[in-house]
């Protein structure tokens, strides 16, 4: 990794990044199931869900959303600070031995309304399977110094 720094007149929308594949595996879903506490047996009971629609345990939202992000992280940026995730969305489960990928787009940018020295960048975050189904999308979004002015 390296730092650069990207102030918020230099963000543009439409700028997208994609990340390479990352295959879930049933260890990612019992060390999230133990960092978490969620033991739900649609992560982990497989005779279960066996008798269940899916037919096969799912990784946990929780854990798509975690990796999903760690995916888009890339060169450190000291001008901009994750602000939060907005209208996060699981469409489609994700099964053990699934590849997904990453796709963030900024969408829009919009002035601080309390802080003239920075503004809020909205980047929409598509996760796709293997299939290229589309499992999970959000809103990523930044809180981005502006430069400076005398």
């Amino acid at each position: 990794m390296k730092t650069i720094d990207r102030w918020f007149e230099d963000i543009e929308v439409g700028e997208r990044r994609e990340t390479v594949g990352r295959t879930i595996t049933e260890a990612d879903i019992v060390l999230h199931a133990g960092q978490t506490g969620d033991f739900f047996p649609h992560h982990m009971d497989a005779e279960w869900m066996a008798t269940q629609p899916a037919g096969r345990r799912i990784a946990h939202g929780t854990l798509i959303l975690s990796v999903a992000v760690g995916m888009t992280a890339g060169d450190i940026n000291p001008q901009a600070m994750s602000y939060g995730y907005d209208r996060i969305r699981f469409i489609r489960p994700v099964f053990i031995g699934d590849t997904i990928r990453v796709t963030a787009e900024i969408t829009e940018w919009a002035d601080h309304p309390q802080r003239p020295d920075a503004g809020y960048v909205h980047e929409l975050v598509s996760v796709v399977n293997q299939h290229g189904e589309t499992v999970m999308v959000l809103t990523h979004l930044y809180l981005v110094n502006r430069r400076r002015t005398a």
